[in-house]
């Protein structure tokens, strides 16, 4: 009887350590799940251009312009960002025919909102860019407006005037998404609230459209302006998120 005890003790102690053994051995496949899943998020640089820019000049005889976009994702979230271009937009109306043209580039960051789920790489992001245009006038023709037509003539004008060499800078918030429709193929839409930081006029009158800003409104500071792009994702190299 005291062997069949103490032989039973000693088999209880092996089944402990046993167990203890096993939990140890276990810990390291729960670190190997852990690390499988990790996420490789992609971290390159992003080109592309403004669709809606190009889709305009075939439509609008009044107007040509192209923009070239791009950003580079800095961390999970920020990315900086730009766009380089140029317009040329023909105003006509009852008092005035003025041509502006000229180019711009703006620069600055993107933040994306979204929390993408596994291997999605979409983009909804709010932004900050500062803007800086070099553009002309181009004063085609004008009359003004006199109150008493019978008795005072409307003044007019088809002499040619240009404004060369004027600048303008401007800041603006934009909103915007991106989908990849394809793998590193993304479309995307933005809204830009602009507000200007300086500006040269011409002489006489105001500029009714600055390149990259786009129209003016009434002597005031605030603008509005969109695009829709289409852009393609350079993947330089992956980074884990968990």
């Amino acid at each position: 009887m005291k062997y069949i005890t103490k032989f039973t003790i000693n088999t209880v102690f092996l089944l402990l350590c046993a167990i203890s053994f096993a939990q140890n051995d276990s810990l390291p496949e729960t670190n190997n799940i852990a690390d499988s899943l990790k996420i490789k998020q992609k971290y390159g640089i992003r080109l592309g251009g403004d669709i809606g820019k190009l889709i305009r000049s075939f439509i609008d005889d009044d107007y040509t312009g192209f923009e070239i976009n791009g950003d580079y994702r800095l961390t999970r979230r920020w990315y900086i960002a730009g766009e380089i271009g140029a317009e040329e937009k023909k105003t006509n109306n009852d008092h005035l025919t003025n041509t502006a043209k000229g180019t711009y580039f703006k620069a600055g960051v993107d933040y994306n909102a979204y929390d993408n789920w596994y291997g999605m790489e979409n983009m909804i992001y709010g932004g900050f860019r500062v803007g800086a245009s070099s553009f002309s006038q181009t004063l085609e023709s004008f009359s003004v407006y006199a109150p008493n037509q019978y008795w005072a003539p409307q003044l007019s004008s088809n002499e040619s005037q240009e404004f060369s060499g004027l600048t303008a800078i401007w800041g603006e918030v934009i909103l915007g998404i991106k989908v990849e429709v394809l793998n590193n193929l993304y479309l995307g839409a933005n809204a830009q609230f602009k507000y200007t930081i300086s500006q040269d006029q011409p002489n006489g009158y105001e500029n009714l459209y600055i390149p990259g800003y786009h129209k003016t409104y009434d002597s005031g500071n605030f603008g509005f302006g969109y695009g829709y792009n289409i852009s393609y994702l350079i993947p330089l190299f992956k980074k884990n998120k968990n």
